[in-house]
């Protein structure tokens, strides 16, 4: 038997729409390995990831699908950078909400994912990242707050809602979390054997925020380890797994390396959002990564301890003094110092190691 921290390789990597050549510079500089692409539908991001230099991308939305040369391409670009393309980072909203929502629509817009799925295979990038929540229809955040020296942080506080149990705007009726697990369900019965096929691994993402069974109508599944649980195992496959966002299990009020433990003993982590709140559900706010509920390097050797070998990224980040659009301030950040912990625990022997077969 093997100790999976013998062959520990965790890889800090960025989220960027843009693939301009002085974002992926100054990523290089940063000593980022991995890029994950943002997709094209800007109004469904927060304002961090709808930045300007982002005429240098891959459009990825229901009106385009990226062919394996658009794909082969931004791969070279990238590479030509010193950085990997990992990942589409994750689908957008238009895409997969007529599926969600069991909707017209719902057959062409599977023929749409499952051609990206098998075009990512096709051009080498492995992972597309996505996740079951209507972003578009909930708001994911409400009113900024101020956090270390200044720096403003998104928050959440379930009481600036104006009527959260009122149906959301473009609804005209609530839907049952039995009617979202069943068309979740289709959509893994659909896409998983083509992923499988394609090499690629699917990557989950929680309801974010994970408040409430339901909010607008819509049932909110993926607000709790226990439905990742159920998702894991309602379709099982290799090739499914978690975009662990360490920052939604940390606003549900989750111990993170109990989570990490949970889910990397079953090798079902794909990649890591590493960002913290203050708080949890139904108020908090974000924070720096070193500033929040849990301690960085404890998740970090919980990921070593179960034999986590991928990309970790920041993901939401306070907005520095002079900080960009993409908030490349808080971002380099947040980079600097997950490079710092790794590299630690990196040379620290593990204190509850996993053995594997």
């Amino acid at each position: 038997m093997a100790n999976r921290s013998d062959t520990y390789d965790v890889r800090v990597g960025v989220r960027t729409r843009s693939l301009s050549d002085s974002r992926l510079q100054y990523v290089r500089q940063l000593g980022a390995t991995d890029v994950f692409v943002d997709h094209a539908d800007t109004e469904e991001e927060p304002d961090e990831f709808n930045d300007r230099d982002g005429t240098d991308t891959i459009a990825v939305g229901p009106d385009h699908i990226p062919s394996v040369a658009e794909l082969t391409a931004a791969q070279a670009r990238v590479a030509d950078a010193g950085l990997s393309l990992t990942g589409i980072h994750s689908l957008p909203y238009s895409m997969y909400g007529d599926i969600m929502f069991g909707r017209d629509g719902a057959d062409e817009a599977l023929d749409r994912i499952t051609t990206l799925i098998e075009n990512l295979g096709t051009a080498g990038v492995p992972i597309l990242g996505y996740q079951w929540n209507p972003r578009s229809v909930v708001p994911m955040r409400t009113t900024p707050v101020e956090t270390r020296g200044g720096a403003e942080a998104t928050a959440f506080e379930f009481d600036e809602l104006d009527d959260p149990h009122a149906l959301a705007p473009d609804l005209d009726r609530e839907y049952t979390e039995e009617e979202f697990w069943e068309n979740y369900r289709s959509f893994l019965e659909t896409v998983l054997p083509v992923a499988e096929r394609a090499g690629v691994e699917l990557a989950l993402h929680p309801a974010d925020p994970p408040v409430l069974e339901s909010l607008g109508g819509i049932p909110r599944l993926f607000r709790n380890v226990e439905n990742f649980e159920k998702a894991m195992a309602l379709v099982p496959s290799d090739n499914h797994g978690l975009k662990l966002c360490l920052g939604c299990f940390s606003q549900m009020g989750e111990d993170v390396t109990e989570v990490i433990r949970r889910f990397g003993a079953d090798d079902d982590i794909v990649f890591v959002h590493f960002r913290d709140v203050v708080g949890t559900v139904p108020e908090f706010h974000e924070t720096f990564v070193d500033n929040g509920n849990f301690v960085p390097a404890e998740a970090v050797r919980a990921l070593r301890d179960v034999g986590f070998e991928g990309a970790v990224i920041p993901d939401h980040v306070p907005k520095m003094v002079d900080d960009d659009d993409w908030r490349h301030r808080g971002r380099g950040f947040t980079v600097g110092y997950l490079r710092g912990v790794i590299d630690t625990v990196r040379t620290e022997r593990s204190a509850h190691p996993i053995e594997v077969e």
